[in-house]
C-alpha cells in the first residue's frame, strides 16, 4: 500500500510537470512524492543576475557575541561573602517578526560569593539577588566588557515589630 502511494504521487508530479512545464523543465520524483524541478541551461542563465553586479547588501543589525559576566556578592557591614544566593539575570534577545524574547538564567553563588553567567549579549540586563536572611536586590546593568565583574552588596532587612 505504501509503495502504492509512492508510485502514484510520482505520477501526479510528472502529469503536472508534463502539463504545465514544457520542454525546458525537468523533474525528479523524490521517495517521498515530492519533485523538484530544475530549469535548462537557457532558462537559467536568463534569470541569474549578471556577475558584474555588486553582491546582495544584507542587514548590517546582527546580534552582538554573547560574554560572560562574573558577580561578585556581599553582605552586612563586614562585607562577607553570601554563599548559595540566587542570582537571576534577565535579558531580550531580538527577533525579526516578533516581540523580543525574555530570557531569564538562574545561577546560585559560590561559598566565596561569586557567580558566573556565561553567554549573555552585551546590552542592558536586570540583575537580581536573593539570599535568605537578607534584602533582595535588583538593578539594572550595561553589559559592555566581556569577563566584566559586577560586586552587588546585600543589607539587612527592615525589623518587623
Amino acid at each position: 500500500m505504501w509503495t502504492r502511494n509512492r508510485l502514484h504521487a510520482g505520477r501526479v508530479a510528472l502529469r503536472f510537470l508534463r502539463r504545465r512545464g514544457g520542454p525546458a523543465l525537468l523533474a525528479g520524483v523524490l521517495a517521498a512524492g515530492v519533485f523538484v524541478s530544475v530549469r535548462g541551461a537557457a532558462a537559467q542563465q536568463k534569470d541569474s543576475p549578471p556577475e558584474s553586479s555588486p553582491p546582495a547588501k544584507t542587514n548590517g543589525a546582527q546580534a552582538p557575541a554573547p560574554v560572560t559576566i562574573h558577580i561578585e556578592v556581599t553582605a552586612g557591614e563586614k562585607n562577607k561573602p553570601v554563599e548559595a544566593a540566587s542570582v537571576y539575570v534577565r535579558y531580550s534577545e531580538p527577533r525579526k517578526f516578533k516581540s523580543a524574547h525574555q530570557v531569564e538564567m538562574n545561577v546560585k553563588t559560590t561559598p566565596e560569593g561569586k557567580a558566573r553567567v556565561p553567554y549573555v549579549p552585551r546590552g542592558t540586563v536586570i540583575i537580581q539577588v536573593v539570599a535568605e536572611g537578607w534584602k533582595t536586590f535588583g538593578k539594572t546593568f550595561e553589559i559592555t566588557d566581556d569577563d566584566q565583574v559586577i560586586k552587588i552588596h546585600l543589607d539587612r532587612p527592615h525589623q518587623w515589630y
